[in-house]
């Protein structure tokens, strides 16, 4: 008879009401089968009615309205529209620094053109000859100064020393119509061209300016054209799956608990949110450094290497090269002769061409410097709200796209039941995610892709900080410093795609993915017994009645 109370008192506990509501009857999951119908799955299989929630593997496993192919559909729903979160923000940069590349860029080349069609309106009435019969010297210059712009490996002072030792050359025959010279006569003529200076002052004051705003621009638009490309690849960085179990959690899992009306509370978001994007967190302190950098180049091409004075009038200074060269004629000729010796007297008669003097007018350039003032400063706006993109992303995406509750709320979504969120919010970056307690961060295997981008960023932040004073670098595309932008060669396949999560089947179970039910303080969920535990108890109540009939 000992055993009588003890299975009286289990048959008690068994024949209780399973729920912890005093109706005890179970939800109805309308809502839930709306919004999965609406993500466009089908409505077989999903409960009209909460069941119990023992198969869940993500969401707490109280009662719910999902079942295991639910929840699976709803985290791989939660993944794609997370990842589509970032490639949306990482757009709207992208579009800022593209719109800023193409301002520029479009300013730029409208100055060179300018320039160019201003030397091609006016050289042949005024040199005639000396224009006609040598249009591809021009011509190609203007054509590796945009070539140089553009990113290719040319030495700039080399170019325009080529071009006004190639102008000298056949100015010298136009000069000297009577004379034979022969190439080897020329070769000796150059040699002493940078003692006489036949062209004054202005191929060395070209040199230094036109190097320095050509620099400039170059690396100042193609900075952005960097920046826009780190965006646009690690947006596209694909999240882990210990992030897509976190996210799914945050953003479906309130659902299945029947609370679709609930805000997931902000600093749960933030914790979610700062643990799936901690690489690219760590792009912040590069990232700075590169808006910090186009700012002040940006200074430079409005303020000492002005591009708009110095772009805009190269026809100008040519000209004036060339005027310095026709009132110097007679005695850098001397001085030619007695270096070099006097060449033969060349039998083919001069024509009237070559024994007309050239023109001296006074060429003019539009300026365009407002214009340039204005892009200045609105890029440097832009710039400047930039600079903190990665570390406010967490933030902008849990208010904007997740529309989590305020951070006092205390009727929010904490991952487990309606109530505030107690957690401290972690730090921003991979290292400060040792202890996050919604993300499982491998703190220890930094994501490759986005690694090789902080190092584009260092290599372009470089560059700028070159240009900011005058010096050249050896400027390739900014793919080229770096093999690939995925794995690359530095990081096997085998190894890069297990960055932050481990082999499905060989990954340790998740305590936190699968809560306890007692001891946290949730309303309905600690009350609730489950059809299992009913079974149980009713098994052993049974069990031991048969020992007190015995």
């Amino acid at each position: 008879m000992r055993f009588f109370p003890w299975g009286f008192w289990l048959l008690c506990v068994a024949s209780a009401p399973a729920r912890g509501d005093s109706g005890g009857k179970a939800r109805s999951c309308a809502e839930v089968r709306q919004l999965y119908g609406a993500k466009g799955f089908s409505l077989s299989g999903v409960p009209q009615a909460e069941i119990s929630g023992e198969h869940l593997r993500i969401c707490p496993q109280g009662y719910t309205c999902c079942t295991s192919e639910m929840e699976e559909n709803f985290a791989n729903k939660s993944r794609s529209e997370f990842e589509a979160m970032m490639k949306e923000a990482g757009r709207s940069v992208q579009m800022t620094l593209t719109a800023q590349h193409r301002s520029f860029d479009s300013y730029f080349q409208d100055l060179l053109n300018k320039s160019e069609k201003a030397l091609y309106d006016a050289f042949p009435s005024l040199y005639g000859e000396l224009y006609t019969q040598n249009m591809k010297v021009f011509k190609d210059l203007y054509s590796e100064l945009r070539r140089y712009y553009r990113g290719s490996n040319i030495n700039l002072e080399e170019a325009l020393n080529e071009f006004w030792t190639r102008l000298l050359e056949r100015l010298f025959k136009l000069m000297n119509p009577q004379y034979h010279i022969t190439d080897e006569y020329l070769d000796c003529m150059v040699k002493h061209a940078e003692q006489h200076k036949p062209f004054g002052e202005v191929p060395r004051d070209l040199k230094v300016k036109a190097t320095r705003a050509f620099i400039a621009a170059r690396s100042y638009a193609q900075g952005f054209l960097v920046g826009s490309d780190v965006v646009k690849k690690v947006s596209q960085v694909s999240l882990s799956h210990e992030c897509t179990r976190a996210i799914m959690k945050l953003m479906y899992c309130p659902h299945c608990r029947g609370m679709s009306s609930v805000k997931p509370c902000n600093n749960y978001c933030l914790n979610v949110v700062k643990g799936c994007l901690a690489n690219q967190a760590d792009l912040n302190t590069e990232w700075k450094y590169l808006m910090d950098s186009l700012v002040v180049v940006a200074d430079r091409i409005d303020g000492p290497y002005n591009v708009d004075t110095v772009i805009g009038t190269i026809h100008m200074r040519i000209s004036e090269a060339i005027s310095n060269l026709q009132e110097n004629k007679d005695s850098i000729t001397a001085k030619v002769f007695q270096g070099c010796g006097n060449p033969k007297i060349s039998t083919k008669g001069s024509s009237s061409e070559d024994k007309r003097r050239w023109g001296k007018v006074a060429l003019e350039a539009k300026s365009s410097a407002q214009a340039l003032e204005m892009l200045v400063l609105d890029a440097k706006g832009n710039l400047t709200a930039l600079k903190t993109y990665w570390i406010t992303l967490p933030g902008s995406l849990c208010s904007k796209k997740v529309m989590a509750s305020l951070v006092a709320d205390d009727k929010c979504w904490n991952g487990m039941t309606k109530g505030s969120y107690l957690p401290e919010v972690m730090g921003d970056g991979l290292a400060n995610q040792i202890n996050n307690p919604e993300v499982e961060v491998d703190i220890t295997k930094p994501d490759m892709t986005i690694r090789q981008q902080i190092m584009q960023l260092k290599i372009m932040t470089n560059r700028l900080g070159n240009a900011n004073i005058g010096n050249d670098v050896d400027f390739q595309d900014a793919s080229d410093d770096m093999s690939g932008s995925g794995s690359g060669d530095s990081c096997p396949d085998d190894v890069c795609g297990k960055r932050l999560s481990k082999s499905p089947s060989t990954r340790q179970p998740e305590t936190h993915a699968i809560p306890k039910q007692s001891g946290h303080g949730i309303n309905g969920a600690s009350s609730r017994s489950l059809p299992s535990a009913f079974l149980l108890l009713l098994s052993v109540a049974f069990i031991a009645a048969q020992h007190l009939w015995r």
